[in-house]
């Protein structure tokens, strides 16, 4: 899906088009395949709990090539569906949308992809590049709303998480868009001011041991950062292996899904950048 003499031109053209549309529609035989094996391996789990079901679907796809920016492959933002590869963000994503799938009578591939664009876009609704979730602070907020996720950090004994959101903005140039769009670069400010105003929680990295038994396999784990202007670095899927409380997730240096070989505490100790977590709870589907 990426993307010289009159006559020769025109004829290199055609067939590049029509090698291009083979391509797009190759990739989309496969996504659909890949999601019909998953379907036909996970289907008998749709009156499993959420958590368990997301902690099978992140297994099923273990080894599955990581690839960074993934959605940024079209000018005018459209619904990436991509189950081929994937980068921190779109595997959970992924993972989100094809668990709460499952759940539904009517599991099939549109299905899917309306759980993927509720998730990813904010009220579910494309609107252009900034109408994505870009910043994952942004992004519970509107699964909240949605009635998709719960943020439970607080409740865990999270304390207040101070926020001054405004990487995108201020590194506008790193961005191809908003490097070719300097109007978007305001809304994602306003974006940004609106994710300022709110109050957000998070678990310190020297208090997650204290509180690892409340946390659940097939949580949503996101990696608190010190980096200036963001919030979170990483995320992943939870999940208790041999008493170890560790993660599901696209790896940037195995370059694949794993299962990270070390906890969630001993992750976080391991990075400087890493400030503690944030920690969410897939909902029952609301129809």
């Amino acid at each position: 899906m990426n993307q010289k003499i009159y006559t020769l031109f025109l004829g290199t053209l055609f067939s590049c088009s029509i090698w291009a549309q083979a391509h797009i529609v190759s990739d989309e035989c496969k996504d659909r395949q890949i999601f019909d094996s998953y379907l036909k391996k996970n289907n008998h789990l749709a009156n499993s709990s959420l958590n368990s079901l997301l902690v099978q679907t992140a297994m099923f796809f273990l080894d599955t090539p990581y690839n960074a920016s993934t959605l940024e492959t079209n000018e005018e933002e459209q619904l990436v569906v991509n189950l081929q590869t994937f980068d921190c963000m779109t595997f959970v994503e992924n993972c989100m949308a094809l668990s709460r799938t499952i759940h539904l009578k009517d599991a099939n591939f549109d299905t899917y992809k309306k759980e993927l664009q509720a998730i990813r876009y904010r009220n579910g609704i494309i609107d252009g590049y900034t109408s994505r979730l870009h910043y994952i602070s942004d992004w519970i907020t509107n699964n909240q709303k949605m009635g998709i996720l719960e943020d439970k950090t607080q409740l865990l004994g999270g304390i207040v998480l101070p926020t001054h959101i405004n990487f995108m903005s201020v590194n506008a140039q790193k961005y191809d868009y908003l490097s070719k769009h300097p109007e978007a670069v305001e809304k994602m400010r306003q974006i940004e001011d609106s994710i300022n105003s709110r109050t957000y929680y998070f678990i310190p990295k020297e208090k997650i041991k204290d509180y690892e038994k409340q946390i659940k396999s097939g949580d949503i784990i996101c990696f608190v950062t010190s980096i200036q202007g963001l919030d979170v670095s990483h995320l992943g899927i939870v999940y208790r292996k041999n008493g170890i409380l560790t993660f599901i997730h696209a790896s940037t240096t195995a370059k694949k899904v794993i299962i990270n070989p070390i906890s969630i505490a001993d992750y976080c100790k391991s990075i400087k950048s890493n400030k503690g977590i944030i920690v969410c709870r897939l909902t029952h589907h609301q129809g």
